[in-house]
C-alpha cells in the first residue's frame, strides 16, 4: 500500500507540524508534499529527515519569507502534484492541502484543523487587520478571496472522508463544506510537562502576541487588579506595545525556553486563556503540569477544559466575553473555588490528549475506512 501525505507548507515547527510528525510514526514510508519546504537541515527529524516533493511556489521570489503571499497561485500549485500511484492519500490541512486530485479508486482522508479561516469566517478580520478592507487593494483582495471560496467548496467533494481536530471545527466543515467529519484530538506532548505540587501566587499566560490571541485584553484586565500578579512569556508584533500598557503587577518575560515555560507553567496559580482556538493546545500543557485553566468559553476549550459547576472533576472555569472585566470577574470567582480543582484532575485530563492516543485512533480510523473503500468497490464491481 503506497501513502501519500499532502501538507500546506514547511517553514516551522508547530501544531500542524506536530501532527504531520506523529501520522509519519504510524506511516513512516509515506512520500511527503508540500507546497514549500524551507526547514533547514538539523531540524528535519520530525519528518525523518524525508526529502519533501514541492511545488513551484518553492522557487518563486521571496518564497521563503513570503510564500503567505501567493496564496492565489497555491490552488493551482497544489492541483499540479502528481500523486495517481499512490492508494491512501492523507491531508493534512488547513489552507489548500485537501484541494489535492485525487481518483475515485484512491482513498482520500482530510485530517482538516480549520477551513482556511481567512476566506470564510473571518474574511472581514484578517481584511481589517491586513489593512485591505477599503480602495482598489481591498477589492481586489475581495474578489481573490471569492475565488478560493469556491475552490475551497469545490474541492471538498474530493475527499472521502473528513477529520477535524476538535468538534468545534467539525461544526466549522459542516457549515462551509456541508459533510461530516469525525473529530480525532491533536497530539500533545503531555510527557515532557510535569506536574507541579507546589503552586505560587502568581497568574500565567504563555502566547505569541498578535491580536487574536487577546494577550492585550488579559493584561488590561490585571491592570483593573493591582494585587494579583501576571506573568506574559511570549514575544511577537504586539509586544511592545503591551509592554507599554502593563502596570506594575504585570510582567512581561518575552520569549522564553521550554523549560522555563515548564517551570512557570508548574508553578502558576492558574493559566489564563482568551483566544478562541479551533483546539488550543496551551491549556492542554497548562492542566499537564497540574495547573488549571481560566479560559474563554469558545472554541476548542470548552472541549479541553473541564468547566467548574460543569463536570465532577473540574479542571478551570470559563468567562464569556473577550473583556477585560469578564476575565476580571472569573479571576475573583476562580479564588473562591481554586481548592476544589485538583492538580491531579487536571493531569489525568490532559492524558486524554497524548501522542500515543492520537496514533492509535488515527490509525484506527484508517484501517476502518479502508475497509469501507475496498468493500463499496468490490460492490461496484458487481454491478
Amino acid at each position: 500500500m503506497k501513502i501519500a501525505i499532502i501538507h500546506d507548507w514547511l517553514v516551522t515547527y508547530a501544531g500542524a507540524e506536530k501532527v504531520l510528525e506523529e501520522i509519519l510514526k504510524v506511516y513512516p514510508e509515506a512520500d511527503i508534499f508540500s507546497l514549500v519546504d524551507f526547514i533547514p537541515e538539523g531540524q528535519r527529524d520530525f519528518i525523518l529527515n524525508k526529502k519533501v516533493n514541492t511545488s513551484f511556489i518553492q522557487n518563486l521570489p521571496l518564497a521563503k519569507t513570503k510564500y503567505r503571499s501567493y496564496l492565489p497561485l497555491m490552488p493551482i500549485a497544489i492541483e499540479q502534484f502528481d500523486v495517481s500511484k499512490y492508494d491512501v492519500i492523507i491531508s493534512s490541512s488547513h489552507a489548500v492541502a485537501k484541494g489535492v486530485i485525487t481518483g475515485p479508486e484512491q482513498l482520500h482522508i482530510s485530517y482538516v484543523h480549520s477551513p482556511i479561516r481567512y476566506a470564510w469566517d473571518l474574511q472581514h478580520q484578517y481584511l481589517k487587520e491586513a489593512g485591505l478592507n477599503k480602495g482598489l487593494k481591498g477589492l481586489i483582495a475581495k474578489f481573490l478571496l471569492f475565488q478560493i471560496r469556491n475552490w475551497d467548496y469545490r474541492t471538498s467533494n474530493g475527499v472521502d472522508y473528513f477529520l477535524s481536530n476538535s468538534n468545534f471545527i467539525s461544526n466549522r466543515i459542516w457549515k462551509v463544506y456541508r459533510r461530516k467529519s469525525s473529530t480525532i484530538y491533536p497530539p500533545v506532548d503531555v510527557s515532557s510537562f510535569t506536574m507541579g505540587h507546589e503552586k505560587e501566587g502568581f497568574y500565567l499566560t504563555a502566547s505569541r502576541m498578535v491580536p487574536y490571541k487577546k494577550i492585550n485584553v488579559i493584561v488590561e484586565a490585571f491592570n483593573n487588579m493591582p494585587d494579583k500578579k501576571l506573568i506574559v512569556i511570549g514575544d511577537g508584533p504586539d509586544f511592545e506595545k503591551i509592554k507599554v500598557k502593563a502596570k506594575n503587577n504585570i510582567q512581561l518575560l518575552g520569549y522564553q525556553s521550554f523549560e522555563v515555560l515548564k517551570d512557570h507553567m508548574q508553578r502558576a496559580k492558574a493559566f489564563v486563556f482568551a483566544a478562541e482556538e479551533d483546539f488550543g493546545i496551551t491549556p492542554v500543557e497548562a492542566q499537564a503540569c497540574g495547573t488549571p485553566v481560566i479560559a474563554f468559553g469558545k472554541g476548542g476549550a470548552l472541549e479541553t477544559v473541564n468547566g467548574f459547576n460543569e463536570t465532577e472533576n473540574p479542571t478551570g472555569l470559563f468567562f464569556k466575553e473577550q473583556t477585560p472585566q469578564s476575565i476580571e470577574d472569573a479571576v475573583k470567582q476562580f479564588e473562591k473555588i481554586s481548592d476544589f480543582i485538583s492538580p491531579i484532575n487536571c493531569r489525568e485530563n490532559s492524558i486524554k490528549y497524548s501522542p500515543e492516543r492520537f496514533r492509535e485512533e488515527f490509525k484506527r480510523f484508517v484501517d476502518e475506512t479502508l475497509k469501507e473503500k475496498s468493500l463499496s468497490l468490490s460492490k461496484e464491481e458487481v454491478y
